[in-house]
């Protein structure tokens, strides 16, 4: 029976379309690929049953697709970390076990899509951490949550890691930290891998080895057609490219091989600051990822936080050095910060899983949430700017109930960017020509869905002015960290025409009739 709905579907997109499926197309590209074959009676059965996608995979895969109002349904959509989200209510979510599920769920939609249009949409989930509606669930369609792909399996000779995409990293560092490895991967402990490495990805260690994306040795993907393919140097190097930093435009990621390298514990945590020398701060900042000995150890997040109540600001320093073996203690590298009187300290030896849990707590799930970003170059003055515009736009939102406000100023020096060349590119755009480079993430959080207008255009005016400021003092840069940036950002026109060029290609190779840009709506799309 399972098969023969499957094929069924088949043989009816083949009636429905004209296309005759070949069992025997090998090309990763080829619309053709089927799982099996079909007869002309399994055609006819299907259509009197009239059955739609989600019911057509519950044929196929059965427990593993669930319902509203069902317990692994409900408890999907309660583990996305934005209520905006959790909010979104797909027909079906399907749970995949294997990439074989995946697979061939994949080609049951792509050809359901033909028999049913517009009524197969899917959405592709790993840890669900994006915060915008449909980022990585979908209204009325199917959200395939991954949870279950979350394996993490270290090679025997301890060079590389195989992750699954639904890993989130604490998962991921709790079981490299226990035999003296990591890798390079998210700050945060709940964020997923899946979502986090295919958008290019900061890391602790990206002063060492790049972002996260360019650690990748090879993909397994699963395409449109349900081919599974291996993306790497030597096989489909154009669609590896492309997911560094492409998203979800291509398939669905259930692998990720990564290189491993030898950690033990390492100095960190934060340390609190007031705003009192914060012009010093931000000269200290701008040293900091100017400095022309850039230290490869040294991690940095510099956030101004605002108490919405009293409208006062306040400074909290996540700042790391990943040396061990043994760990450096108080590095000269950030003594511009740790010099400075502080309103509190965390710094200690400990692991890389208990320094990214400490970054969660600043993320809680649970509520409304604001991602939105810039790129400009090193300037403590532009800094400034940024941080004056945030404090002028916020004041007609103070009093939203529940609102947290902060702004976190990230380097992004040429010793990161410069690593892609020598790891067989990315798809960002940046390189060294850029010159050092500073991100910007507002992190804006509210409890009401009736003040999301009001959240979002506060928002908008603050990087509005950012933009202006920056193009004043010759600082501006096109690049948007695609995993910050708000639904009404555009991350991949900033890679540069040439590599859109590129995706746009890759995506037209890999997935002729557009699965990943049409089928699947949510995310960032090439345009």
């Amino acid at each position: 029976m399972l098969r023969s709905v499957l094929v069924s579907l088949a043989a009816t997109a083949a009636t429905v379309t004209g296309l005759a499926l070949d069992p025997r197309a090998t090309t990763p590209y080829d619309s053709a690929w089927h799982p099996s074959t079909y007869t002309v009676a399994q055609v006819q059965s299907l259509l009197s049953q009239k059955l739609t996608c989600c019911t057509a995979l519950s044929v196929v895969f059965g427990s593993k697709v669930s319902y509203p109002n069902s317990t692994i349904y409900d408890a999907s959509l309660a583990s996305y970390w934005s209520i905006q989200e959790e909010e979104v209510t797909p027909t079906c979510v399907f749970t995949p076990s294997t990439k074989e599920d995946v697979s061939l769920a994949v080609f049951v939609l792509n050809v359901g899509a033909k028999v049913f249009p517009g009524k197969c949409n899917f959405a592709i989930r790993s840890g669900g951490h994006t915060p915008f509606a449909g980022a990585a669930n979908i209204e009325e369609g199917i959200t395939i949550d991954l949870k279950n792909l979350n394996s993490v399996i270290v090679s025997a000779d301890r060079t590389t890691v195989n992750i699954g995409p639904a890993n989130r990293w604490q998962n991921v560092y709790s079981q490299l930290d226990a035999q003296g490895l990591s890798t390079s991967g998210g700050r945060v402990a709940t964020v997923g891998a899946g979502g986090l490495i295919t958008g290019g990805g900061i890391s602790f260690f990206s002063p060492r080895y790049g972002f996260v994306c360019d650690n990748v040795l090879s993909f397994e993907v699963v395409l449109a057609s349900g081919q599974i393919v291996s993306a790497n140097a030597t096989s489909n190097p154009d669609l590896w490219r492309a997911l560094r930093g492409g998203s979800n435009n291509f398939g669905i990621v259930t692998n990720f091989k990564m290189r491993a390298f030898a950690q033990g514990e390492f100095w960190g945590g934060y340390i609190g600051l007031t705003v009192d020398s914060l012009q010093t701060q931000l000269q200290a900042f701008e040293d900091f990822t100017g400095s022309p000995n850039y230290d490869p150890y040294a991690s940095l997040i510099y956030s101004l936080v605002l108490d919405p109540a009293s409208g006062t600001w306040s400074v909290a320093c996540s700042i790391e050095y990943t040396k061990s073996n043994p760990a450096v203690l108080n590095p000269p590298y950030f003594q511009n910060f740790t010099s400075l009187p502080q309103t509190f300290s965390t710094l200690r030896v400990s692991s890389l899983t208990d320094k990214t849990v400490e970054l969660a707590y600043s993320n809680p799930i649970g509520f409304r949430q604001l991602f939105a970003t810039g790129t400009y170059g090193n300037s403590a003055k532009q800094m400034l700017t940024i941080y004056q515009a945030g404090n002028s736009t916020v004041q007609s939102i103070r009093n939203v109930p529940g609102l947290q406000w902060s702004l976190s100023y990230q380097p992004e020096p040429t010793i990161i960017t410069s690593k892609a060349a020598t790891n067989g590119g990315n798809s960002l755009g940046l390189d060294i020509s850029d010159g050092n480079l500073v991100n910007v993430l507002l992190t804006a959080t509210w409890n009401n869905t009736a003040d999301d207008a009001r959240v979002n255009a506060a928002a908008k005016a603050l990087f509005s002015q950012a933009g202006a400021s920056a193009k004043k003092l010759g600082v501006t840069n096109p690049y948007l960290y695609l995993n910050y940036a708000a639904p009404w950002q555009d991350p991949i026109a900033g890679y540069g025409a040439a590599n859109v060029a590129a995706l746009k290609a890759a995506s037209a190779k890999y997935d002729p009739s557009g699965v990943f840009q049409k089928q699947v709506p949510g995310g960032f799309k090439l345009k």
